[in-house]
């Protein structure tokens, strides 16, 4: 049996939901031609992403909505007209007054199923999720969703795999930002973005390369081999704010391996098959079942060197200052 799907990766505008919307919607109209059934779009693309640090809590507030509001009420009519599933980030204002870095996968039946980011740290306003996000799909298969930052720590992608996920759903705004480790992520200059068209091998050698593909290459894949996972990767591109998204859009089966990618420094969609029998005999499915869950009691000890997401962030920000000013 399989499964036919989609990452997309494309520039979104600050503040603009009616320009993600529309990119939203062509994106998805190409992808339905393609023969997917399942379309995932970036984190935050519908409301925009690097420019949300800058602003106050009043315009987080304004700019946030809950999952019955316009924007996700829009992308759930197009998976119903369309008969497929469509994956969108968004702020979410939530019930509890709360505002969330959410992700919404609008199914063709109607129903929505929502992840609040576990490890939120773009604002001090933005609150972090308190639970995993794990459901049936029409396909046979079951989905879990993860974002960005979630899928950094392994402990997570475990928790998805364990709840019964098949499938992970990992949006992202990354590649091109700024890590104090000495071999992390490294910055983009911004002009080689917008020289792109003059000088295209500049910037494509910037997304293949540390800050982009090969900076992925080192964890996603083992995301899905170890917990017997599909993943479906989609990211950001371009230019937003001082950074550059570097896409990478890339489709991975349970065995880590690449079934789809792009390096194009432009929006795009690549596509692929799931062969969902591949799921039975993987290596990480027979390494899951082959846990000791008695040995470790140690995961769910608290930690009391760690940072929050938060706190994380804004140390190392003041490293950067700090180490400026030396």
């Amino acid at each position: 049996m399989m499964l036919k799907v989609s990452s997309v990766q494309f520039q979104h505008r600050a503040n603009d939901k009616t320009y993600n919307l529309g990119r939203v919607t062509a994106l998805a109209q190409q992808a339905v031609g393609d023969g997917s059934q399942l379309v995932i779009f970036p984190e935050m693309c519908i409301c925009g992403y690097w420019h949300v640090p800058k602003l106050d809590a009043e315009a987080i507030r304004t700019l946030a909505e809950p999952l019955s509001g316009p924007s996700i009420s829009y992308v759930a009519g197009l998976a119903r007209e369309h008969g497929i599933g469509i994956g969108v980030g968004f702020l979410e204002l939530g019930d509890d007054s709360a505002i969330y870095n959410s992700y919404a996968v609008c199914l063709p039946d109607g129903q929505i199923h929502c992840h609040r980011k576990l490890h939120a740290w773009e604002h001090r306003a933005i609150s972090s999720g308190d639970r995993f996000t794990v459901f049936d799909t029409p396909w046979d298969i079951r989905a879990g969703i993860l974002i960005c930052w979630d899928n950094n720590l392994v402990e997570n992608a475990r928790a998805t795999a364990l709840l019964g996920a098949e499938l992970l759903i990992a949006p992202h705004q990354a590649g091109g930002g700024q890590s104090v480790s000495p071999h992390g992520m490294k910055r983009i200059p911004v002009e080689k973005w917008v020289r792109r068209y003059e000088d295209p091998e500049a910037i494509e050698a910037e997304i293949r390369g540390p800050n982009g593909r090969e900076w992925f290459m080192r964890w996603l894949p083992s995301r899905a081999h170890d917990n017997g996972m599909f993943l479906i990767f989609s990211n950001g591109v371009g230019q937003d704010e001082d950074e550059v998204r570097t896409g990478n859009a890339m489709i991975l089966d349970p065995y880590g391996r690449i079934l789809a990618e792009t390096w194009l420094a432009d929006d795009a969609i690549v596509t692929a098959d799931l062969d969902l029998p591949l799921l039975d005999k993987c290596t990480g499915q027979r390494w899951i079942r082959g846990r000791r869950p008695e040995l470790y009691g140690i995961f769910t000890q608290p930690n009391p060197d760690g940072l929050s997401p938060m706190e994380a962030r804004y140390s190392e920000v003041s490293t950067r200052a700090s180490s400026r000013t030396e």
